[in-house]
């Protein structure tokens, strides 16, 4: 081995070192940033035990993150550092200004800086070794701090008291059935784009289950309602901030669409939101109205959303009436009448050939979408016209049914529906989960047209 080749692995060796040697330090390492912090910040030097405890909890999760990133040589991610959103929401809450929390970061960080020197000794290999790791500590903390300071002002200014009371009696003016006329309210519905014929959605959040554990003495609850609110706020499609209101148990958003952003893409972007806030342990389930043509229309939208929540798991995820046809919302909201409806010989039919992977349900789902043309249903099954013809016979012998009838083949495609809504399992103990389990988008939990209509 070369002379340079032994030293790039000297240097690799000792870099290896020492951040095993932090690894094993963390909660150390906290305690002496804590008390820097204290004893460099009179903010912090003023504040209870609860937050103090909530600060050593983000030091240590800090420095784990970035010795993660350190040891696996690799870039900083948002999923590394999700857990500064909510610990800046709490700064704010307690009174702690910008400047002490950045101030805070940046003691934590030399406390972590000044120990990595230390272990690096006094070696060339490992003098060598701690300047390695200088640019992609350096890389971390401007992410991260970046990253707690945006989170930081978002909320400050959602948490302003004027901001919200507006908002809040923005909301009941419009839930109330009202169009704001004048004044403050009028200028809030304006800077919310909320005008008299904007098309726009009613979204209704709520909880799924306790948020994850943060820090000792603080309402978790609250802490994620607002979280999620603030996330969902940011959501507009016509360049204006979406109207997001934590209103007791629920959240309820008005984000108005605009040109080049339809109710689809809507619902991408709060789908998006929602799996980000699962990564930070708050678990939402939604429910997201139909296109409403202007803000007089938004008590309809909102009741239209609280009834799509009842299709929603109970771990959580979105129930878009926008991806649903009238058709398939009948279906999920039909009752056991209208499952007795159905022709026994048909639901025999049906459920035998669940049990044998749906062979035949997916040949008729074909068949209605080539629109009766069996040639092109055969392709689209990738099997051969003679079979799906046979497939045709077989369902015509056991139910008495032509697919070829357009009256029996509504009647099939609605046993079919009425099927994947309400799966026969023996009492099931969740129905929006039984509901919505066969109608989404591969387990992304959006209600979804097309699983209607493709073949399985």
């Amino acid at each position: 081995m070369s002379t340079g080749s032994s030293t790039v692995a000297a240097v690799r060796d000792q870099r290896t070192r020492i951040l095993s040697e932090l690894l094993g330090e963390v909660p150390r390492l906290a305690d002496a940033a804590v008390a820097a912090i204290r004893a460099e910040i009179p903010a912090y030097a003023a504040q209870g035990p609860g937050l103090l405890s909530d600060v050593r909890d983000q030091v240590i999760r800090h420095y784990r993150a970035k010795l993660a990133v350190l040891l696996e040589e690799r870039g900083t991610t948002f999923e590394d550092i999700a857990f500064t959103r909510r610990a800046a929401m709490r700064r704010v809450r307690s009174g702690v200004a910008l400047t002490d929390y950045m101030n805070a970061y940046r003691v934590g960080q030399r406390i972590f800086w000044e120990s990595l020197v230390e272990r690096a000794g006094r070696t060339p290999a490992g003098r060598e070794a701690a300047l390695s790791l200088a640019a992609m500590q350096m890389r971390y903390c401007d992410f991260a701090s970046t990253h707690a300071a945006n989170a930081y002002m978002e909320f400050q200014q959602y948490a302003a008291a004027e901001v919200v009371r507006e908002s809040r009696d923005l909301l009941e003016t419009l839930l109330a059935g009202a169009t704001p006329m004048r004044g403050r309210e009028l200028a809030a519905a304006q800077a919310h784009g909320l005008a008299a014929d904007a098309p726009l959605l009613a979204v209704i959040a709520m909880l799924a289950g306790p948020p994850a554990e943060t820090g000792a003495g603080l309402d978790r609850g609250a802490e994620a309602a607002h979280a999620a609110c603030a996330a969902i706020a940011r959501t507009g499609g016509n360049g204006t901030r979406t109207l997001s209101v934590v209103r007791q148990s629920e959240i309820v958003a008005v984000p108005v669409l605009g040109p080049g952003c339809g109710p689809e893409e809507l619902c991408d972007r709060l789908q998006a939101v929602v799996e980000s806030l699962a990564a930070e342990g708050i678990r939402l389930a939604m429910g997201i109205s139909a296109v409403a043509a202007g803000v007089a229309q938004i008590p309809q939208a909102y009741q239209e959303a609280r009834a799509v929540l009842d299709f929603v798991p109970e771990e959580g995820g979105v129930a878009a009436l926008p991806r649903l046809t009238p058709f398939q919302y009948l279906a999920l909201r039909a009752d056991e009448t209208a499952r007795h409806l159905v022709d026994p010989l048909i639901t025999a039919l049906l459920a035998e050939d669940r049990a044998r992977g749906g062979v035949l349900t997916a040949t008729i789902r074909a068949f209605a979408a080539a629109d009766l043309n069996l040639r092109a249903a055969a392709e689209h099954l990738q099997i051969h016209p003679n079979t799906a013809q046979y497939r045709l016979r077989r369902i015509q012998e056991r139910t008495g049914r032509s697919l070829r009838s357009i009256n029996d083949l509504v009647e099939l495609l609605v046993a079919i529906a009425l099927q994947d809504a309400h799966p026969a399992s023996g009492g099931p103990t969740n129905a929006g989960r039984e509901r919505l389990a066969a109608v989404t988008n591969e387990g992304r939990g959006i209600v979804d047209v097309r699983s209607f209509h493709e073949s399985r």
